[in-house]
């Protein structure tokens, strides 16, 4: 009896503990819902509404001419909330939905979609993302119209995230020029150059979290994006055009690892083509900026030779392009080294114009030994002054600093100077030799290259970018001409004859670099070309580098200048300015005769042939002859040049005249402007003696 009433007490005191707690529960639910409530649904009002940010729309990069280089468009990822639809629509509509999924994306299964959709509907999942890649506006509305998909967001669950992608509409047309930006804010070109500008600033409001995505509250908070402003580049897409695929076609014949090619307009220092294209195992595309950047900053080689050749003149100013020079048998030691020309058995005698023209390392080597040996401070203080050891302060990103020696550096050798002088012992950037060459150009201007020319916001500009001069003379007008002509000889005599062209003239220099591996010099070149056209009026200056190539023909004229002959002739075609006004269309009078006075027998007469001019020798082979006007006809006399005499040049071209007195050893000094010798200071047929000194006029 006292087991059983122990038992019953305890049940009841477990069934009143159980009413208590019950109590306690239905207490507690009445007290959070209807005493503490409005506090709960604030916190849970905080966690569902947040700010986020309002991200702003990338400015536009437009070439010279409007054409747009990079945009931002909108894309868009695919997600679905499976438990929005009905049974009837979502049943009807799984299948022909996962087929057209399994279609459009061409990555799983139809069987894979199904189940995907199906097990989060099952689940009760209220969102998913149906696949990861983006689709463009078209899509989107294609796939608005899909099964399912049709009932819309509230009905059909679908939900379109949009995301800006960056598009550009030339495709790989100066990828890496443009360049990118990745969500770490690291990046290469202008879109990392001038992101500050480009990106704009975020803006934020208050979304609410309900289920397939975020909804915004316009409650007067939000704070609106400033939109990135546009950016106009100096790009033109045409001659950028014909500047890559010039490059990528000698790139292919001679497989050469990289290669670069900058075009720029010599007065304003814009840059028109700037393209850059690497080796890969799927061929060659735009993988570095070589033209700009410390992987394209190598020893120059032989286009430095313009540098030392203008820090001679300079320094020497009697020094004439007539002036010869014993390169002897092609090797020349100095110190414990030996240098070599590239023809063997060497060039013998040269006049210094050959020098340059041929590209003789011995001849440019001992005119450095002649005049800077005991001035080698004063060598690197002009290449300092040309600015060559800094920086061209130029608007991307990435600038290669040059590398420049100096005799106080401990690793300045008895070599050195020679060294430099053809290129080697410093290292520059293709960008910093243009740079060079177009201050050659424009009559020793020296001006900031640049890329972009204005920053806008829509029709305001807010930023423009002018011309600006690095050095208002870079060398005397005398040095000038003298480098303009030896300029002009490398393609009409040089290293770079092969792109002589018959409509416009072209001043060069070829380059060929030996590479350094492990410390030393192997057979493998960086070959280049320099330089500007048209010659006689400058509107363009180009350097074209062609790394490593392979095959036999692997110099600079060989490899890399007709790649400036193409993007060359295509500027001079589309451009009329550059173009000689055509001779008007009339009656040729026969009895006016062309106005010759002297020069070379063979060569008139054979003009005089081709354009139907009567010509007679005057009973004798002289090589040099005077002309005579008879009535309709032309008599050539003897004009004969002795040896250890002042020959008569009057009337004859500037190139024939200095022809002929360099080879009678006659130091020349050139005065006046025009094609032709008007007088000359010395009378013809004196005795030549050492270190006689000629003058001649032109007109």
């Amino acid at each position: 009896m006292n087991i059983k009433k122990s038992i019953v007490i305890r049940v009841r005191i477990a069934f009143l503990a159980v009413c208590l707690f019950a109590c306690a529960i239905v207490y507690k639910v009445v007290y959070i819902q209807f005493m503490d409530g409005a506090r709960w649904k604030k916190i849970s009002k905080e966690r569902r509404i947040r700010y986020q940010p309002v991200y702003a729309t990338r400015g536009n990069i437009y070439s010279d001419n409007g054409s747009i280089l990079a945009t931002s468009l909108p894309f868009y990822r695919v997600a679905f909330d499976p438990t929005v639809s009905d049974a009837a629509l979502f049943n009807s509509g799984v299948d022909s939905l996962a087929l057209l999924l399994s279609r459009f994306y061409q990555d799983k299964s139809e069987d894979y979609y199904k189940r995907k959709i199906k097990n989060a509907r099952h689940s009760g999942k209220r969102y998913i993302r149906l696949n990861s890649g983006q689709i463009n506006y078209q899509e989107k509305k294609m796939m608005a119209k899909w099964p399912i998909f049709r009932a819309g967001k509230n009905k059909g669950g679908v939900i379109f995230e949009k995301v800006e992608k960056r598009f550009k509409p030339f495709g790989l047309l100066a990828e890496r020029t443009i360049g990118f930006i990745n969500e770490d804010k690291n990046g290469a070109g202008l879109e990392f150059s001038f992101n500050s500008d480009l990106a704009g600033t975020d803006g934020e409001a208050l979304f609410e979290r309900i289920a397939g995505g975020n909804k915004p509250i316009y409650d007067g908070t939000e704070v609106k994006p400033q939109h990135g402003y546009d950016i106009q580049t100096t790009i033109d897409i045409n001659l950028q055009d014909v500047a890559e695929n010039a490059l990528y076609k000698a790139l292919e014949k001679t497989d050469a690892e990289y290669g670069c090619v900058i075009l720029m307009e010599v007065k304003t220092g814009e840059i028109k083509a700037l393209a850059n294209l690497g080796k890969t195992k799927g061929g060659y595309i735009e993988d570095y900026n070589y033209a700009v950047g410390n992987q394209g900053r190598t020893e120059p080689g032989s286009t430095f030779k313009l540098a030392s050749m203008m820090a001679l003149f300079e320094h020497n100013p009697e020094v004439s392009l007539t002036d010869t020079i014993d390169t002897g048998d092609g090797t020349y030691r100095i110190k414990n080294t030996t240098m070599s020309d590239s023809k063997h058995g060497g060039y013998g005698k040269l006049a210094v114009h050959q020098i340059f023209e041929k590209s003789s390392n011995i001849g440019v080597a001992k005119l450095m030994e002649q005049y800077f040996s005991d001035h080698q401070t004063a060598y690197v203080d002009y290449l300092n002054k040309f600015g060559l050891n800094t920086t061209l302060g130029f608007q991307m990103e990435g600038e290669a600093r040059p590398y420049m020696k100096s005799p106080q550096d401990k690793n300045w050798y008895g070599t050195t100077l020679t060294s430099m002088a053809i290129g080697y012992e410093m290292k520059i950037s293709p960008l910093q030799t243009l740079a060079f060459y177009n201050a050659v150009a424009n009559n020793g201007v020296k001006v900031q290259p640049i890329i972009v020319k204005e920053i806008r916001k829509a029709d305001k500009v807010i930023q423009s970018f002018q011309t600006r001069v690095l050095n208002e003379k870079i060398c005397s007008d005398e040095t000038l001409k003298k480098l303009r002509i030896m300029l002009e000889g490398v393609v009409e005599n040089g290293t770079a004859k092969n792109i002589h062209s018959n409509d416009y003239k072209v001043a060069g220099k070829t380059g060929t670099a030996r590479k350094v591996k492990d410390g030393h010099y192997v057979r493998e070149y960086s070959t280049s070309f320099a330089g500007f056209f048209p010659a006689d009026n400058p509107k363009y200056s180009c350097i074209v580098i062609i790394d490593s190539p392979q095959g036999v023909n692997v110099y600079g004229g060989d490899v890399a200048a007709p790649v400036f002959k193409e993007l060359a002739d295509k500027a001079y075609a589309r451009d009329l300015a550059m173009h000689k006004p055509l001779r008007a269309r009339v009656a040729p009078n026969k009895d006016s005769m062309p106005g010759v006075a002297a020069g070379n027998q063979e060569d008139l007469a054979y003009i005089c042939n081709m354009i139907g001019v009567s010509n007679h020798p005057n009973g004798s082979d002289e090589e040099w002859v005077k002309v005579e006007q008879k009535r309709r006809s032309l008599e050539f006399k003897p004009n004969p040049v002795l040896n250890q005499k002042v020959p008569d040049v009057t009337g004859m071209t500037l190139r024939d005249a200095l022809f002929i007195l360099g080879n009678q050893h006659i130091k020349v000094h050139v005065q006046g402007a025009g094609k032709r010798v008007q007088k000359q200071s010395l009378v013809p047929g004196t005795d030549i003696v050492k270190n006689t000194k000629i003058t001649i006029v032109l007109s």
